[in-house]
This record gives structure tokens, C-alpha cells and sequence, in this order.
């Protein structure tokens, strides 16, 4: 008799069958461990850019299969996830969905039977509690502790619990008392699956920041780099047009060839070495006009010369008549002094 697979079975295949089928980016957590109420507030910050759907991994394999995914991928997937969550986002990539779900992590109190994900260290120093039973409480599940100055004090750093031991209640609980959460909830992923590449949890713990600068420097040096062995594509043909008409420019500046571009400029430099040339010969030498234009250039310059000394001069004249005023001071003081 061939047993019968109940209805909200075929619909949660159908439902997972539909979401493996569509474009975007697939990925499973694991989210053991993670209470109702911190699995909806998840839920809830990450809800219009990723959909988070609950399944057990026999009706996982059944949708792969049936949306005509290799098997061998998703099994890579569920490697290391206790309790399987499929997430699907048609916008983020990979890299960005592993940001999103570590911003999700966070610390609870640990429970009788939880393992240690790491060694759990007590530092030394003083606490928030006064004189009581907690002392006894302390020492007793392993953490030394003692009175001193009204307050609760433990006295060395101690590592109460390796890596992967258990965690007694009653060490959790003084743990807790302690504001000490070990065991890490969230929503953990395992792997993402984008346009066909399979990217495991390790790969995607990157600096994006980092190297995005990484990229932005390579790209500026590259094309730096490009510009200056005239290698020319779309990005560099702009620059290295306008370069070649500078240096064209100025090549018929110096030899002279007169057009459209380099009339005014040679005749501006023309004029310049002329006045320089005229300023030296004797004025005997020069007609009317030449005389009058170095006449003007002669008054410009003292123009600028006299507005850059006046204050000077201002200045050198108050402070000779500063000088008078106290002289004047320093008499009338003498004279005060002689009539009492």
C-alpha cells in the first residue's frame, strides 16, 4: 500500500518549486537556536529585499529536483544547517545578502546543553551586585569571586568553559547575571547560489568597502597608465585627443605657423618681446609711437609701484607723528611735575 503524502506537503514542494524557478540570487541559513520572537523581528527587517521561506530538507530536495536543479548544489547548501531556512532575492547579489544576514547576529544566554562556541572568559574586576549569596553562587559554578569595598568582585581572569563543552544551567544562568551571552543567534548562512555560481559563507566575508577603494585605485592607475602610452579605447580617446591638440598647439606656437588658433597668441608674445627689445635701445632710436607706448607701460608701472608704497609711506608718517604726540606728552608731563 503506497502511503499518502499529505496535501500541505505537496503545497510546500509547489511553493518551494515556484521560488527555485525564479531569477535572483537562492541561499540557506540556519536558524537553530533563534526564539519566535527574534526569527519575526528578522523577518521584519529584512522584508522587501529578501523573502525568507521555512521548510525541512526532504521537501527542499523534492522542489530542487522538480525545478530541474543539480541535487549536488543545494546538498552543499544544507551542509552545516541544523534547521534550514531557503532565502531568495531577485535584487541583491551575494555578496550583499551575506551583509544583510550578518547584520542579523546576536547574543543570548546560555541554556543547559548548549556547547561553547568559543572559550568563555570571566575578566577580573569588580561587578554591579553588593554582599550577599551571589559570592557563593559565583565560586560555586566556577568563577572566583569575593567582597571587597561593598561590592562584588571577581578576583582573576578565568576561562570557565572551553570550546565546545557543555554549559551547565546553573553556568548560564551566572553568566547571564554577568551580562555574558555566548551562544550566537541569527540567521547564519551557509552558501548562496548566484547565476549559477555557488559561493560558500567563507567567500563572501569581505571588506566591500575596502575593496571598492581597492577597485577605484586600480582603475584611476590603470587608466593613468593607458593615457600615458597612448593606448586608445572609449575611456581614454577624449583625453588623449585633447592632449595631442595641446601639444599640436603649442608645436606651431613655437615654429610660428599662423592660423585661426595661433594668430593672437604669436602676435601677443610678438608684441611682448618687441617692447622688451625697445626698452633696452637708446631713445634716440625709437620713433613716436614706440616712445608713447613705453611712455604708457613706464606710468602703469609707476601706478602700481606708488599704490604699493603709499601706505607705506601713510603708515611711516603716523608713526612719526605718534612719535611727536608722546615727545609733546612727555614734556607737558615735566612741566606738570615742576608746578606739582
Amino acid at each position: 500500500m503506497i502511503p499518502k503524502v499529505a496535501s500541505w506537503k505537496k503545497g510546500r514542494v509547489s511553493e518551494l518549486s515556484e521560488i527555485f524557478a525564479r531569477e535572483g540570487s537562492f541561499a540557506i541559513v540556519d536558524v537553530s537556536g533563534v526564539p519566535a520572537s527574534n526569527m519575526i523581528a528578522m523577518r521584519n527587517s529584512l522584508r522587501g529585499r529578501m523573502t525568507l521561506t521555512m521548510a525541512k530538507k526532504s521537501l527542499m530536495r523534492l522542489a530542487w529536483i522538480e525545478a530541474g536543479k543539480e541535487a549536488e548544489e543545494l546538498e552543499t547548501l544544507l551542509m552545516g544547517a541544523d534547521q534550514p531556512c531557503v532565502v531568495h532575492s531577485k535584487e541583491m547579489n551575494a555578496f550583499e545578502i551575506f551583509n544583510e544576514l550578518e547584520k542579523t547576529r546576536q547574543g543570548r544566554p546560555a541554556k543547559e546543553g548548549d556547547k561553547a562556541p568559543a572559550d568563555i572568559v570571566v575578566e577580573e574586576g569588580p561587578t554591579q551586585f553588593g554582599p550577599g549569596p551571589i559570592v557563593g553562587e559565583f565560586n560555586a559554578v566556577g568563577i572566583p569571586a569575593k567582597i571587597d569595598k561593598g561590592k562584588v568582585v571577581i578576583q582573576k581572569t578565568t576561562t570557565v568553559v572551553n570550546q565546545g563543552e557543555d554549559i551547565s544551567a546553573d553556568l548560564g544562568i551566572m553568566l547571564s547575571k554577568l551580562e555574558i551571552n555566548p551562544i550566537e543567534i541569527g540567521l547564519i548562512l551557509t552558501g548562496v547560489i548566484e547565476n549559477g555560481f555557488l559561493f560558500r559563507s567563507s567567500e563572501l566575508n569581505l571588506d566591500l568597502d575596502g575593496f571598492r577603494d581597492e577597485l577605484v585605485t586600480a582603475a584611476s592607475r590603470t587608466y593613468n597608465l593607458a593615457c600615458n602610452i597612448s593606448w586608445f579605447s572609449p575611456v581614454t580617446t577624449p583625453a588623449l585627443i585633447s592632449k595631442a591638440s595641446n601639444e599640436a598647439l603649442s608645436v606651431a606656437i613655437e615654429a610660428g605657423v599662423v592660423n585661426d588658433k595661433t594668430a593672437s597668441i604669436i602676435l601677443s608674445k610678438a608684441f611682448s618681446q618687441a617692447l622688451s627689445l625697445t626698452g633696452k635701445l637708446d631713445s634716440s632710436a625709437l620713433d613716436e609711437e614706440l616712445i608713447a607706448v613705453l611712455g604708457a607701460a613706464s606710468q602703469t608701472a609707476e601706478v602700481v609701484s606708488s599704490e604699493t608704497t603709499a601706505p607705506d609711506e601713510e603708515a611711516a608718517g603716523e608713526s612719526s607723528e605718534e612719535e611727536e604726540e608722546e615727545e609733546e606728552e612727555a614734556e607737558f608731563g615735566g612741566l606738570g611735575d615742576l608746578f606739582g
